[in-house]
């Protein structure tokens, strides 16, 4: 038995927010990178076709989930809520913040194609976000790529930027404590404030403990902190390509996190 091998990765997106893979492809990739469980963790969204909290597709346990940004006060945090349960209260919220991410959308269309000249093609939807626009210049005849477009335009600092709505912080904690099977902080060191970032995971069930952050980070920190304040570890690529298993839980360590999720739902539906 390969002890090392990734068994679950619990932080994924599809086209329902800003990732490249609708949900039957990210099943189909996780399957195919020996997957055993996948989370799908879409940008303040619940994905409209997983009818459970986990429901199994073709041999892959996917896990109902969602990354909520909120506003700690001294920074925006991303939470990851697993095994959700629709609430009245976090769809109302959903809707909400999908409203406001089409017309923060629409907004940041208009100011780049007044900017550059160009019409990008992109129709303000719920689920739209930044990158969908940058994949957008950077096929357009303006001269950014990719990166180009975030660092020149459209990140926080760059003439085309609009600010949009975030949920407060208690407030997403209590939606999401309402509707999940866990909560847990992503990713503590893309945050500037890390110490802040983990006193507040000190309040939560989970800590993202593996991810390809792309350079060195005190690992050992985080496992501290989860030990300190009795913390599951979780971990995933942070899938917006079609690459899962970047980083993930091996069994060993995904054991106690399969302890608080819900038993799969058997279905033969297919996602989008």
């Amino acid at each position: 038995m390969d002890t090392d091998r990734i068994v679950a990765d619990l932080h994924a997106h599809t086209t329902v927010s800003d990732g490249t893979m609708t949900a039957d492809e990210l099943v189909d990739v996780a399957r195919d990178a020996g997957l055993d469980w996948v989370a799908i963790t879409d940008h303040d969204r619940v994905h409209p076709a997983l009818d459970a909290p986990v429901v199994e597709r073709d041999g892959v346990r996917v896990v109902r989930g969602i990354e909520l940004r909120v506003d700690a006060g001294f920074e925006p945090l991303d939470l990851l809520g697993y095994g959700v349960e629709h609430t009245d209260a976090l769809d109302a919220e959903i809707e909400r913040l999908q409203t406001d991410r089409q017309r923060r959308g629409a907004a940041i269309l208009d100011r780049v194609e007044d900017r550059l000249g160009v019409e990008l093609g992109v129709e303000p939807r719920p689920g739209l976000g930044r990158p969908h626009i940058a994949r957008a210049i950077a096929e357009s005849s303006a001269p950014y790529d990719y990166a180009g477009a975030f660092d020149e335009l459209i990140g926080n600092d760059g003439p085309c930027y609009v600010a949009r709505e975030v949920t407060a912080l208690e407030r997403g904690v209590e939606l999401l404590r309402d509707s999940c099977a866990l909560v847990g902080l992503a990713h503590p060191f893309r945050y500037e404030a890390v110490d802040d970032a983990l006193d507040v995971a000190r309040t939560l069930d989970a800590i993202e403990r593996f991810y390809p952050y792309g350079r060195a980070v005190d690992d050992a920190r985080v496992e501290r902190v989860a030990a300190e304040s009795d913390l599951l570890l979780t971990g995933g690529t942070d899938a917006h390509e079609r690459t899962l298993a970047e980083a993930g839980l091996t069994a060993e360590a995904f054991a106690p996190v399969r302890e608080r999720l819900p038993e799969p739902a058997s279905s033969d539906a297919k996602a989008r």
